[in-house]
């Protein structure tokens, strides 16, 4: 018995490894979590697909609720589903220690994540910096990480990856327009210049899936830019290498 950590990639049905697949089909319980990031394709096509039925785990069931999924896995096998990889967010890596930690079995099958799809860009992944989110503010009322994190990176001339909030629950998924908006509002309280109107900036929708888009461009043109529907995420690029100039042209 045991617990299988499964990426699904950041598509549809068809991007789930062969590894992945043959777990899905012998697990008693599945679990998708449905909170990190969104599949191109619907729950109904999951379970046709895999032949199984698919419980959804919301972010309190896996981050509050992860004690029981865990504990289902020490008399059964149990799949819990992650869109990309498993480790791509810290949430997957708790219920992965507390596995360990109750000495369950517990099996990783890993996948595409947005961390490596990023270099379709053609920024190179070892000079991208620390990675951050831009939640709704309403949820956190006094934002400033993800600006500070930008200067850190820029201050080193790295890439900054932004991952955009969504809530699929309430069909809630922040725009790179809305993004850049929270980024030049803290601009303006903090009075500094690291976001300006001529900026260059990349937005990305759906990377790994066939309509994918990338755009790049003067911030002020990305931020009217309609992406179509999500997931989306941001990069603001540090200082480049002639070849990652030259591979941007292409998304202009």
């Amino acid at each position: 018995m045991a617990l299988y950590i499964i990426g699904l990639g950041l598509s549809d049905v068809n991007d789930i490894t062969v590894k992945g697949l043959e777990a899905i089909r012998k697990c008693s319980k599945i679990y998708l979590e449905r909170y990190t990031s969104l599949l191109q394709c619907s729950i109904e096509d999951l379970e046709r697909f895999y032949l199984k039925k698919i419980t959804l785990a919301y972010r309190e069931d896996s981050e509050q609720g992860m004690d029981k999924i865990v504990e289902e896995a020490r008399d059964k096998d149990v799949a819990f589903l992650v869109v990309g990889d498993p480790f791509s967010a810290t949430t997957h890596t708790e219920i992965y220690k507390l596995a360990r930690e109750k000495n369950i079995s517990v099996n990783v099958i890993n996948n595409a994540s947005i961390l490596t799809a990023v270099g379709i860009t053609g920024l190179h992944l070892y000079k991208f910096g620390q990675v951050t989110s831009i939640p709704f503010p309403e949820n956190v009322p006094n934002l400033e990480t993800p600006y500070n994190v930008l200067m850190k990176n820029h201050e080193q001339g790295l890439h900054t990856l932004f991952l955009l909030d969504l809530h699929p629950q309430e069909k809630k998924f922040m725009t790179i327009s809305q993004a850049l908006r929270i980024l030049e509002k803290i601009e303006m309280e903090k009075k500094r210049t690291y976001i300006f109107p001529e900026q260059i900036v990349i937005g990305c929708a759906r990377l790994g899936s066939k309509d994918f888009i990338v755009k790049t461009g003067q911030l002020k043109d990305i931020k009217e830019f309609d992406f179509g529907y999500p997931p989306y995420c941001l990069i603001i690029p540090g200082k480049m290498h002639f070849s990652e100039e030259e591979m941007l042209n292409l998304w202009k």
